[in-house]
């Protein structure tokens, strides 16, 4: 992350989606039953809120909330564009527009074919890894990273951000590596850098990595010429510092400037620079770094923002550096650390210092509320930031772009009639490592309620339907209809990892017997966490909330239990359990 005097630059820490999903509708006809979601309302707020208001002229970080992580931004004419990291989720890397880098709207995702990338079954935390943008020729430009075992390094263009964008094409000259960025040099030529192993392939110590630079071929879209390390281990390789990665290229005055994380995506994280007279180097690292970091702050402090890093400053079209975004894990809830959101991206001012950008000073911790970058105000189609409450009616042909499911969907499973989302219940479950009937948007609060209207008919035991916390396969809760016994019935389900005795479709909690009456009628369902709290309601036809189960444990969608570092989501869910063999 950095700072610049300048433009009050950005500084974006992490990720959520918005707009229109493009899976295609599933069609009617199929025996299995349908799950038919009427509407689905998100309102959440933090507590943080409360105490760290924005005042005139300011706005409030992070300014987009929730499972956002890894931004890169690129300004064209007055228009800045900003993309984000979705590892296994589909659709992959959400493209957002802004004027006024504070109001962010999604406009698209760069991967929304299924035949663009393949995630296989891998854990989610795999898959597309910090994409960065670029603006050059006419053209926008992304290169990312498909990891593990689903095509490595690629880059894909687009002659609108809003897409559509091309299929990849592959640089199978970078190896192994990940996070590459292209830089558009003012000679003509271009060059790639990205993360790596050390140079023969063998780390020093454990998370020893380095960054590597080649020439790029814009126009045979392919690298060129050697592959060489320009920064290897850090800039203290004494110190052993763990993975260096999401490196970017900028000039400014005649310098080229690296900037690079280091330490890890945790708490030790932070964002270091470096420079250089010539593209290729050597690059001497500046005596004041690192230019972001929250590592230096007390642990016990208030609503901390922890784990600063992954920032990239946007660039002119002279490609001059002239701000800066960083990559935030979350905004934990009261100073603790069971946190479900996610990354999330903030926005800090860049400043110069005798020719070096600086975000934060040592010491300094990033701000909720900053003055308003002097840029026209700005607006955006949904609320990214502070409390909100947004409202999906399903009555589009299309879903909006926050929506988005698990892995590659291989089966037309879902669609959109008479202003309802309708799931085909399938025998792929919410615990296996695949791609089942599921549609999720993001947390964006630690305190958050997700609520929805179902109405479905289980036609044999086992078939289950409803409303979902997750935040990974093995990290859920489930509260849904089902049949047990030929009886309807509502059931709380959870996955807890850490009990290994679990099956994939989790330990049922809490049953309760349906009226006869009530077969088939919708059912609102409502799912509240209240930081490390989550509770589960339910309201009949005449919209009375009644409470199935209170005070569970919310931390198990965190990622200091669940592992990775994505972001808890919410969303509906419909499956079968397979038919009996005779």
């Amino acid at each position: 992350m950095r700072r610049t005097p300048s433009a009050c630059a950005l500084l974006l820490a992490a990720a959520v989606l918005a707009g229109a999903m493009p899976l295609r509708a599933a069609t009617p006809g199929n025996s299995a039953p349908e799950a038919v979601f009427d509407w689905f309302q998100y309102d959440g707020s933090d507590p943080a809120d409360a105490t760290h208001e924005a005042g005139p002229g300011q706005f409030r970080n992070p300014v987009i909330k929730g499972f956002y992580p890894d931004p890169s931004v690129v300004r064209v004419g007055a228009d800045y564009y900003l993309v984000n990291s979705t590892f296994g989720w589909f659709p992959g890397i959400p493209v957002f527009h802004s004027r006024d880098l504070v109001h962010w709207t999604q406009i698209g995702n760069a991967i929304d074919r299924v035949d663009q990338l393949d995630f296989g079954k891998h854990d989610l935390v795999n898959g597309v890894f910090a994409a960065s943008i670029a603006h050059h020729d006419g053209r926008f430009w992304i290169a990312n990273t498909c990891f593990p075992n689903c095509g490595g390094n690629f880059v894909i263009t687009a002659t609108d951000p809003a897409g559509p964008w091309s299929d990849p094409v592959w640089l199978p000259d970078l190896a192994g590596g990940i996070d590459p960025s292209l830089f558009f040099d003012d000679d003509g030529r271009a060059w790639i850098v990205n993360n790596d192993l050390p140079a023969g392939g063998t780390e020093r110590y454990s998370g020893h990595r380095a960054i590597w630079l080649q020439e790029f071929d814009a126009k045979a879209m392919r690298t060129t010429g050697p592959r060489t390390v320009i920064l290897d281990g850090g800039i203290v390789p004494a110190e052993k510092p763990e993975y260096v990665e999401g490196p970017h290229l900028y000039k400014r005055d005649g310098w080229y400037y690296l900037s690079a994380a280091e330490g890890g995506t945790g708490e030790m994280h932070r964002q270091v620079i470096l420079r250089s007279r010539a593209v290729t180097g050597p690059y001497v690292a500046w005596d004041r770094n690192p230019i972001l970091t929250q590592r230096d702050l007390p642990s016990g402090r208030r609503f901390p923002i922890t784990s600063t890093g992954h920032a990239d400053p946007g660039t002119d079209p002279g490609r001059r550096l002239v701000g800066g975004i960083p990559r935030q894990p979350p905004v934990p809830a009261c100073g603790g650390h069971h946190v479900s959101t996610g990354r999330e991206t903030f926005l800090l001012p860049v400043s110069w210092l005798d020719g070096w950008p600086r975000i934060t000073a040592p010491g300094k911790a990033v701000p909720y509320a900053h003055d308003i970058p002097k840029l026209p105000a700005g607006t955006a189609a949904l609320p990214t930031s502070g409390s909100f409450a947004i409202n999906d009616e399903f009555d589009g042909d299309r879903l909006p772009f926050h929506w988005m499911t698990v892995r590659n969907p291989r089966k037309h499973w879902y669609r959109l009639d008479g202003g309802a989302l309708r799931l085909q219940a399938r025998e792929v479950s919410l615990g296996a490592r695949d791609n089942p009937s599921f549609l999720a948007r993001r947390q964006q609060h630690q305190d958050a309620t997700a609520t929805t209207s179902l109405a479905f008919a289980p036609q044999r035991d086992g078939d289950i339907a409803g409303l979902a916390a997750f935040q990974n396969e093995a990290y859920w809760y489930l509260l849904a209809i089902t049949r047990e016994n030929g009886k309807d019935v509502l059931v709380l389900d959870r996955r807890d990892g850490r009990e290994k005795r679990e099956t994939a479709a989790g330990t049922r909690l809490t049953t309760a017997l349906l009226p006869p009456d009530r077969a088939g009628q919708p059912l609102q369902l409502r799912i509240r966490t209240r930081g490390a709290k989550v509770n589960f309601d339910y309201a009949l036809s005449d919209g009375i909330w009644h409470t199935f189960a209170s005070d569970l444990d919310a931390t198990l969608l965190s990622t200091s239990v669940a592992g990775g570092f994505t972001g808890a989501v919410f969303g509906v869910y419909a499956a079968r359990q397979e038919a009996p063999t005779r």
